[in-house]
Formats: structure tokens, sequence, C-alpha cells
């Protein structure tokens, strides 16, 4: 049976888009179940089809989706799996979404331009999902476009356990990369003991669109400094900020961020020689072609699926972490 049957008689149903399948199947392994099967394909002309292979009605189920490139092709098949999930008379539907899609687009900065976050929690709200889980949002607003629970996990926990094992806080500084990191980063301080810097970036009006200069506030001469982040898309920020801090005397620079998005020329510019190392999780597929020997990922199954444990038992997803946020 590819569910879970609770003592009340609910049924916990795991389906997953075509995305990123080893990490739905590493949290239906963390479940101790299996992914319900979806016939999903597309056409020829682009069009996405899905069909669940056995009956969901009545089910808590769980939409399984990782927003990788084609983004917006991931994108649509979900929600065509929770338009699917509400027409075979799902009980409730929640997207699982690790990496929440147009997450960078959650104000208006100028006039003209969309809130696109704003309009992805608008579709999955009319795509007929009751609930939304996510981990590590760039902007913690986003969890107010959607009219219904919005579960933000933190991958601090699996981050730190891997970090507490490898670095000395006597020598150690926790590094905001900038100014709306700070929050964050200061967490990542108090719990490995260490003191926080910050870098301030500053556009230099000697070269337009181009952000150039580096202030550092904060000890990091003789000291490994660990940066923290969301995620990683050219890594063009982190490797200035690297450098930065080696100009600035550190001894070593390490990176830690949850979402791997290593768009092009991301993989190039992370080996670079101010950089010591690199730490994810696997919110996003990192395949072979974009790993290399100072890369680490860590697993994120666990996490995710202890908050879908606690979500189908109407547990508290909040007490899984102690001052992640």
């Amino acid at each position: 049976m590819a569910a879970i049957t609770s003592s009340g008689g609910k049924r916990l149903v795991l389906v997953s888009g075509r995305a990123h399948m080893d990490l739905a199947e590493a949290i239906a392994r963390e479940l101790e179940t299996e992914l319900v099967h979806t016939d999903a394909r597309t056409f020829a002309n682009g069009e996405i089809y899905a069909r669940y292979s056995e009956s969901i009605r009545g089910s808590d189920v769980f939409v399984i989706q990782s927003h990788c490139p084609p983004l917006n092709e991931w994108l649509m098949e979900q929600l065509i799996m929770v338009d699917a999930a509400k027409r075979a008379s799902a009980k409730r539907i929640t997207v699982v979404a690790p990496f929440y899609p147009y997450a960078r687009q959650d104000k208006k900065g100028r006039g003209r331009e969309p809130i696109s976050a704003r309009l992805i929690a608008d579709l999955f709200t009319a795509a007929g999902a009751d609930r939304i889980i996510s981990v590590d949002l760039h902007a913690a607003q986003i969890m107010g476009f959607f009219d219904g629970p919005f579960d933000q996990l933190f991958a601090m926990p699996v981050l730190m356990e891997h970090f507490q094992a490898q670095l000395d806080p006597s020598t150690l500084t926790v590094v905001s990369p900038d100014m709306g990191r700070v929050k964050v980063a200061d967490v990542w301080s108090d719990k490995l003991g260490a003191p926080l810097a910050i870098i301030h970036k500053r556009r230099d009006p000697k070269v337009p669109n181009q952000v150039s200069v580096h202030e550092i506030v904060g000890q990091v001469e003789g000291r490994v400094c660990l940066i923290v982040d969301d995620l990683i898309d050219t890594g063009r920020t982190i490797v200035k900020a690297a450098e930065a801090l080696k100009a600035h005397g550190a001894t070593g620079v390490v990176v830690a961020a949850t979402h791997a998005v290593f768009s092009d020329p991301a993989v190039e510019l992370l080996q670079s020689e101010f950089i010591d190392s690199v730490v994810v999780t696997d919110t996003l597929p990192v395949p072979e072609s974009k790993r290399w020997d100072r890369l680490t990922v860590l697993p994120i199954a666990p996490l995710i699926a202890r908050a879908i444990h606690e979500v189908f038992d109407d547990g508290s997803v909040t007490s899984m972490f102690d001052g992640a946020a």
C-alpha cells in the first residue's frame, strides 16, 4: 500500500512531480511509505498531463515538487497535479515546494513591476491547495501571500550539525553577505558561539550597475569566516564577499546555503581560490556535472518528512525549531 493510515482512519498520500524524484523518494523512505505512482507526461506541444494511478479520495495528499530549470514547466506540472488531486476528491492538499518559485520577486521595487511571489500563491490557491510547506524562504512575508497555513521549514539544524563538527568556534566568525541576511546570521552566531560580521555592499558610482566595493563590519582578520545565505544562484555575490574577506585577513572562507540554484557560471566561480568549501542541501537537484571536490550536499529529506508527519498528525511544525528563525 503506497500510503499511511492513522489510527483515526486518515490516509496520507505522497505524490511527486518529475523535477527531483530522488528527493521525493528519500522523503517517502523517511516516512516508511511509497510514492503513489503518477502518470505524468509532456506532450509534443509542451502541454503537461498528470493522472494518479490509484484512488486518493478522502486522503491527505502531499504534492512534492522542486522548482529547478525548466522552472515554469515544473511549476505548471505541480499546479496540474494539485488540480487533479482536488478533482479526485482529496480531503486536504498540501503543496510541498522546498524551493519556493519566484521568491525573489516578493515586492515592488519600481513602478509597473509584478509581485510574482504573490501570484504563485494565488495560483496554488486557485488550483486547490489547502496548505504550503517550503524551506528557507527568501522573504518571510511570502507566507502572508497564501490565504491558508504556510509552514516555513529551516535548514539551519541540518547545516549546523555539519559545521559544529567541522569548525572551531574560537577562531570562527559568522558572516552575513548583505543586510538582508543579518537576522539569520545572528542566530547562527548565537548557536555556534561565534562573533558576527556583516558585509555592506555599496555601488561604485564610477561603475554603473556593479556592486564593486565591500565594507566589512566586524572582526575577520585571522579568523575562519562562515558566510550564511539562503541560496546561491550565479555565485557572483558569494565570490565577491569571499574575496573581500580574504583581503581583510580572513584565514579561510566557507559558505553555507540552503538552495543550490547554481545558474551558470556558478560552478566555475565557486571553485575560486577565495572559497575553501561550500555546503548546501538537496532542496534542488545537484547533478554530478555541478559537483566538485569542495562541495558538500546534505540531505533535506528527513526535515521535510518530519514536517509532513507533523502536518498529517495535526501536530506542531513550529515545535521542530528552537529559535531557528
